[in-house]
């Protein structure tokens, strides 16, 4: 039996705590509020524990990499054995992420968010082996990335978990979610302030007092735990540095555009090239042992790339590393973290995010310290500038940016410009691109985000389904005088014009003849001479969320539909007023979903849970509709959500056809997940 099998089959050890668990809170009858707070110092101190577990972890797999098989290889093989350190690294956890739980791949918080935005915050709990695995193999084994993303989504899994066996409602196991991110944190840097702010900005989406609470519970609670392992030191030793002169206010200004360019950077390449792995048809459980060699092959010229690099950021923020060397760093460990993740490995871009900001600040500090000795501060003081603002300007989450590094150095005689450098850099990235690191990968995937967990509801409905069924145009050659008539007739205020080959024309609207009338022109006069003819149109595949975009724009009430792939071919019209329409829509399907899985899930509480299907060009499904597949899908099943190849996430409804490519999100209990796998890709589940 396969792995994935064995996951399927086997009754998870959650269900027999939580069934155990229901039998001691039906007897004790906590109020909800206590039980929230006792839930949030177990998931603190879990996560704490793990944290130090996890550290110990890398420690150890380091030990035998870089201890044991590299001075082994570098006999027979020289300076090149540096480059297979990397690659048996993720000849672990390549196949790891790739048979047991793929949302361990990458840097793992994107993931978290969408638990909490479409999923109740229900994160499985396989996870948590997975990704504490997975990523002390890469991390431990040289790939560059750091240990905070893996440990957020270990904490946030622990967290999601949690609030299952004590059967809590979406919105408490979302809070336990956060409380687990922020423990996460805090453990991690040392940092529960960090922490707590860390997960209400970036994991929650807002600040709210009735998360607030539990969340710095939690961080703190994981803060003490990983103290007694790991001691109370901040994560660095940086001197103490102040503003030497108000001038000094203009450089940090320099600096807070210089960093926004480089987190541009950063997240770019990153995307771009986890695109050409996704689509290089590669066995995904070897494609990052693919990049870990490149990795390798980088680090034989630049070993300082290596890992988390912590200890670079340390020697940034004393000022002892040359200049050309952290110009060589900020782009080396860009580069060395884009092969790392965007080929599939596990880690963060927490801790690469803050070495690229210290490398760029120390490099910066050192020129113009070198130029303006008597009014600038040394360049560690910009070192530790550059990591808030680089980081912030990745992440768009300036009051993180500035809690963390303040947390971490200690030192608060810099506040003033770190605070105003972090704020610039992050509004001038904010106008560079819509998303940030963790984000993009959401909207990628055709999921918005609103205050951390609503989606845009607009994404979940096409133009097709949103457009009216009836096609009215008008001839272009049509009279003037005939052309009110007309639209009274169709009852519109608008319609589009076709020419004779009944190819879009232009359109024309009541205001458009009212004008041409008061202007003097004949009646016989052809509607051709008054249409607008640089008309802006939607497609039938687009989402309601691009044409009220698009209709924003101009401020206009009307989009003609046409063929994407003919676009003179004319296929209906979105008004206005289909906007509520298909508003309304979205949300009746959206409540009728979430209705049919509270339902189910309080009726088989023991053993529901959400199925990830991802469907081929052969499976027997496509082409079909939900109600089609209706009458052979088990009762205990409901498809919440399917998000099309191009990346749109629809709310599923009953006349959803399914396509390849197609990522669909079911809601089902254990014992009907067999057949609902076999209905959709044809494959048994054993």
């Amino acid at each position: 039996m396969s792995a994935e099998s064995f996951l399927l089959h086997s009754k998870p050890f959650i269900q027999r705590l939580r069934e155990f668990n229901q039998r001691i809170l039906d007897r004790i009858q906590l109020p909800q509020s206590t039980t929230l707070l006792i839930t949030a110092v177990i998931v603190g101190a879990t996560t704490g524990l793990g944290a130090v577990g996890f550290i110990w972890l890398i420690e150890k797999t380091q030990w035998v990499f870089f201890d044991v098989l590299y001075p082994w290889l570098r006999n027979p093989l020289g300076a090149a054995a540096i480059i297979f350190i990397p690659v048996l690294g993720s000849l672990i956890s390549g196949p790891l992420i790739s048979k047991f739980a793929k949302e361990a791949k990458g840097h793992g918080v994107p993931e978290v968010m969408q638990a909490i935005a479409l999923h109740g915050g229900r994160i499985r709990p396989p996870v948590v082996v997975v990704k504490a695995l997975a990523s002390a193999a890469c991390i431990g084994s040289g790939g560059s990335a750091g240990r905070e993303g893996p440990i957020v989504q270990i904490g946030a899994a622990v967290g999601s978990v949690l609030g299952q066996i004590f059967n809590l409602s979406e919105t408490r196991v979302r809070n336990l979610v956060a409380c687990g991110a922020a423990a996460g944190i805090a453990a991690v840097f040392n940092a529960p302030i960090a922490g707590a702010i860390f997960a209400l900005e970036i994991i929650l989406g807002e600040f709210s007092t009735a998360y607030f609470g539990s969340v710095v519970i939690s961080a703190v609670t994981a803060s003490i735990v990983s103290r007694q392992f790991l001691g109370s030191n901040p994560a660095f030793a940086v001197p103490s540095y102040q503003m030497v002169s108000p001038w000094e206010v203009l450089f940090y200004l320099v600096l807070s555009v210089l960093a926004p360019l480089v987190a541009w950077l950063f997240v770019t390449t990153l995307y771009w090239l986890e695109d050409k792995f996704d689509d290089w048809t590669f066995d995904d459980a070897l494609k990052p042992a693919v990049g870990a060699a490149m990795l390798g092959a980088l680090a034989i010229f630049l070993p300082e790339t290596l890992g988390s690099g912590l200890e670079y950021i340390g020697k940034a923020l004393e000022g002892n590393i040359a200049l050309p060397l952290m110009l060589l760093l900020i782009f080396g460990k860009l580069l060395a973290t884009n092969l790392t993740l965007g080929s599939g490995n596990s880690g963060g871009v927490f801790a690469p995010s803050l070495f690229m900001g210290a490398m760029l600040g120390g490099a910066f500090g050192t020129m113009v310290h070198n130029i303006f000795p008597a009014i600038t501060a040394a360049p560690g003081a910009y070192a530790l500038v550059g990591m808030a603002a680089v980081f912030a300007a990745s992440t768009h989450a300036a009051i993180t940016g500035i809690i963390i590094v303040f947390e971490m150095s200690g030192d608060y005689r810099l506040i003033l410009p770190l605070m105003l450098a972090t704020v610039v850099s992050t509004l001038i990235s904010t106008q560079l691109r819509k998303g940030n690191i963790y984000t993009l990968k959401l909207i990628r995937r055709g999921i918005q985000l609103k205050s951390g967990r609503d989606v845009d509801v607009m994404q979940g409905i096409t133009v097709q389904e949103a457009m009216r069924p009836e096609l009215y145009t008008l001839p272009a050659t049509l009279p003037l005088s005939e052309a009110t008539t007309k639209l009274n007739e169709y009852t519109r205020r608008g319609l589009p014009v076709v020419d004779e080959n009944q190819a879009l024309f232009g359109i024309i609207t009541i205001n458009d003849i009212k004008r041409a009338i008061d202007a003097g022109l004949p009646g016989k006069t052809p509607i051709s001479k008054i249409a607008t003819t640089n008309v802006l149109v939607a497609f039938p595949d687009e989402t309601m969320a691009d044409v009220i975009r698009r209709i924003n724009v101009r401020d206009i009430g009307r989009l003609p539909v046409v063929d994407r792939n003919n676009p003179g071919q004319v296929l209906g019209l979105i008004r206005r007023e289909d906007l509520s329409r298909a508003y309304n829509l979205t949300l009746t399907n959206r409540a009728k979903v979430q209705q049919r899985v509270e339902r189910l899930r309080l009726r088989n509480i023991d053993n529901t849970g959400f199925v990830e299907v991802e469907i081929g060009p052969h499976s027997p499904c496509v082409g079909k509709t939900i109600v089609e597949l209706a009458q052979t899908m088990p009762q205990e099943a409901v498809v919440v959500s399917v998000r099309r190849a191009s990346g749109v996430m629809e709310v599923a409804h009953g006349h959803t056809r399914f396509k390849p490519g197609d990522h669909i999100t079911i809601f089902t209990d254990e014992d009907s997940r067999p057949a609902v796998l076999h209905i959709l890709t044809g494959k048994s589940a054993e």
